[in-house]
């Protein structure tokens, strides 16, 4: 049996399957991105894949939270943008 490994969102606190959520990295510079592959380099913080825990995400300030620095607006909203390009592009049920 092959083991599956768990993580936390940081918006509702669910734990789930890594494949089940997207994950936020702070790379080494401070930069925040969305990763899609789920194994770039740096600090990584897990989002369930729904609309509602992204808009919390924002709404909760949970970067700012989990990274312990403050996130400018500007980052969220281009993190949203880069979550609704990954759902458009067919890569939710990844």
């Amino acid at each position: 049996m092959q083991h599956v490994p768990l993580r936390s969102c940081i918006v509702c606190r669910q734990q789930k399957d890594k494949s089940e959520l997207v994950r936020i990295v702070r790379s080494s510079n401070g930069e925040l991105s969305l990763d899609s592959t789920g194994k770039a380099a740096g600090r990584g913080a897990y989002v369930c894949r729904c609309d509602e825990c992204i808009a919390n995400m924002t709404k909760k300030r949970a970067l700012s939270r989990v990274f312990k620095q403050q996130i400018p607006d500007s980052v969220y909203a281009s993190i949203t943008e880069a979550y609704r390009n990954l759902i458009n592009n067919g890569q939710q049920d990844r």
